[in-house]
């Protein structure tokens, strides 16, 4: 999930927030979703939510705030997060990640794991967005193991607080320009055309990824066991410090001793209070 950094501030007859009323938005995004809502970003909080204020009738920000207090399905909190949240990415994004799964992680993970007599390899996407890297980690999965791929459990669980997100992975359709980074090999094998300049993931590779709305946020972690390989790329850059140093916290209580994160490459885990061990820049690892 990344937030983007403009907005066209050009319309006419936007409706106008008020210092009190950032401050109860700006409050609550971070609550609930940890983003710091910093006030460079009040333009762009006015712009993407005007579409939701006139479609619902209201009149001030103060309005929909309220509104969103009073309802108990939990839709008027995630259309909220969909509007603030745009899921900038695409295949194969900072491949130098890939590259290390590939070379280094994969093959000491599935080493330790079978000299355990284990073919449990968990990887969790944490940040899944629309897609591209859980399915690019599905792949390469697949492509490591082999003709022993399936002697193992080893899917993908994909995670995003955008329900609007994960609607568009679960389909698994990108247009052709999406796919530009895809190696000509995996787009064979991985992908179907379904329209003029339409691709689908195929199925077999769709069913091997398992996405699941879950707010980073949250107090516990219900995982019941730890994950060997974690991505978790271009989110903790809108977190301040505490809030990144306490999601650091519960995602390292849930890697395996000798398990991998991956962070954004513009991102940064800070070597003093952090409990990995820094293997390369936004590379970290769990001692064994």
């Amino acid at each position: 999930m990344d937030l983007a950094l403009s907005g066209n501030n050009s319309g006419k007859g936007l409706i106008s927030i008020s210092d009190q009323e950032f401050q109860l938005f700006r409050t609550f995004i971070y609550n609930n979703f940890g983003i710091n809502l910093t006030e460079v970003k009040r333009a762009l909080l006015v712009n993407r939510l005007q579409r939701i204020l006139r479609r619902e009738g209201f009149t001030s920000f103060e309005d929909y705030y309220q509104a969103i207090q009073k309802d108990k399905t939990g839709h008027g909190t995630s259309e909220l997060i969909d509007a603030v949240s745009t899921n900038h990415t695409f295949f194969f994004r900072e491949k130098v990640h890939f590259d290390y799964l590939m070379s280094t992680a994969f093959p000491f993970t599935v080493n330790r794991l079978l000299q355990k007599n284990n073919r449990d390899l968990r990887v969790w996407c944490a940040a899944a967005s629309s897609g591209e890297e859980p399915y690019v980690l599905a792949m390469l999965i697949k492509e490591f193991l082999g003709q022993q791929y399936n002697q193992w459990s080893a899917g993908v669980l994909a995670t995003d607080i955008s329900n609007k997100a994960l609607s568009i992975a679960v389909e698994g359709k990108y247009s052709s320009e999406r796919l530009e980074q895809v190696p000509a090999k995996y787009k064979f094998n991985y992908f179907e055309k379904v329209g003029a300049e339409e691709y689908q993931v195929k199925e077999s590779l769709r069913k091997e990824v398992l996405f699941r709305r879950f707010n980073l946020m949250n107090e516990t972690f219900p995982f019941k066991k730890p994950f060997h390989i974690i991505f978790c790329r271009n989110v903790m850059i809108y977190f301040d410090h505490e809030t990144r140093d306490e999601l650091v916290r519960k995602m390292y209580n849930c890697t395996h001793p000798g398990g991998y994160l991956f962070i954004g490459n513009a991102e940064t885990l800070g070597r003093t209070n952090c409990p990995y061990r820094y293997i390369a820049p936004s590379i970290y690892q769990r001692d064994e």
